[in-house]
């Protein structure tokens, strides 16, 4: 009577390639995600300063999804810290159509402020 390894118990199969039996694994099947400026400063982040979160999402097969998430929350944060400061800030549609170089400068440096704060309130930590 032939033995059966835990592999194989648990539903395993192996296949021949050569003189070697090797076991079919596959990963799982992985979903599209789409990863912009933000997920990809996260993911250079994670593999520099966290290498183990990083590991961690990457052997688990969600690696992707925290970067989308991660994605998909700066850019709704961006958006309304930006809407937000240009508010508290008096910077409207009639600046723009008053002044348009001071209605760019001033939006720049609220842009710039908001990443500033997306940055080290999600993707830095």
């Amino acid at each position: 009577m032939e033995q059966k390894t835990i592999f194989e118990q648990l539903g395993g199969t192996y296949s021949q390639q050569g003189d070697y039996l090797l076991p079919n694994l596959s990963l799982p099947e992985a979903k599209e995600y789409v990863i912009g400026k933000y997920g990809h400063l996260r993911l250079r982040y994670l593999k520099q300063h966290r290498p183990i979160i990083y590991t961690n999402l990457l052997t688990s097969c969600k690696l992707s999804e925290h970067l989308a998430e991660v994605e998909k929350e700066c850019t709704e944060r961006m958006d309304s810290l930006v809407k937000a400061m240009a508010k508290q800030e008096g910077v409207t549609e009639a600046l723009k159509a008053a002044d348009q170089w001071a209605w760019v400068r001033r939006m720049n440096n609220i842009r710039n402020r908001a990443e500033e704060i997306v940055l080290n309130e999600i993707i830095y930590v």
